[in-house]
């Protein structure tokens, strides 16, 4: 981070690069497992699903190691996991089983979605606290 405040042209290239990476493994992820159309798509729950907890994993272990450089956790963040993992693919697929009038079911996707992202964040920030280096007092924002 500059003293301006402003990121540095090392952390928007790294938001960038991050940003193709995440984008493309979603996108070939797609591919490699198709969804059914009219059906729930699974992919992309897990996808997100996925990207929530290594998110809230790094974040846990940035926040005891908070040296770590600041264009890395831009890249891999918002980056990489952020565009690996992306709310409008949530709201596209329930958009699709609204149209198709599947009420019932993209009720219960959005709010599985919703649950199973933050379990997995939650999951995510357990074991974000024992990887060897954070410790317990770093994890949870104090020293040791």
């Amino acid at each position: 981070m500059s003293p301006s405040g402003m990121p540095s042209a090392r952390a928007w290239l790294a938001v960038a690069a991050g940003g193709l990476v995440g984008s493309e493994l979603r996108y070939g992820l797609g591919l490699a497992f198709p969804e059914i159309p009219g059906s729930i798509p699974w992919v992309m729950l897990w996808i997100n699903a996925a990207g929530s907890f290594v998110l809230a994993a790094l974040t846990t272990a940035w926040m005891a190691r908070p040296g770590t450089a600041f264009w890395l956790r831009a890249g891999l963040g918002p980056g990489l996991l952020g565009s690996f993992t992306t709310f409008s693919t949530v709201v596209f697929a329930v958009d699709q089983l609204a149209r198709a009038g599947q009420h019932p079911v993209w009720v219960a996707y959005l709010a599985f979605s919703l649950l199973l992202g933050l379990g997995a964040a939650g999951l995510g920030w357990r074991v974000g606290r024992l990887l060897p280096w954070t410790s317990e007092a770093d994890a949870a924002g104090g020293r040791p």
